[in-house]
């Protein structure tokens, strides 16, 4: 009986430590994505752009998420060719905006 529980335990020991090593590789995987979109969008914006998308992840990260993305998209297939300024963040920020529709209330 005890020898079948040291093996149980061993058994589960050996999994828990693979699962770390798991978590471990997809946090390394994760920072490392991390810092190369970091570099993308320090070769793709100025320091004022950044700055402005940085301010507004707090806000609204998916948002700024999609932008990354689609700026590191467009860099990646040429179509960017000078570094996007902030009047150019901006306009780009208001296209992306869903629409706010504005409510009247009208009384009778």
């Amino acid at each position: 009986m005890t020898d079948e529980l040291e093996a149980i335990r061993r058994q589960r020991l050996q999994e828990m430590q693979a699962q770390q090593s798991m978590s471990a590789q997809q946090e390394q995987m994760a920072v490392k994505m991390d810092a190369m979109k970091q570099e993308a969008m320090r070769q793709t914006l100025t320091p004022e752009a950044r700055e402005r998308l940085n301010t507004l992840k707090m806000t609204k990260p998916e948002l700024v998420e999609q932008i990354e993305l689609q700026l590191i998209q467009l860099a990646q297939s040429g179509k960017i060719r000078n570094k996007i300024d902030d009047a150019q963040l901006k306009k780009l920020l208001n296209q992306m905006m869903p629409v706010k529709r504005d409510m009247r209330i009208t009384r009778r």
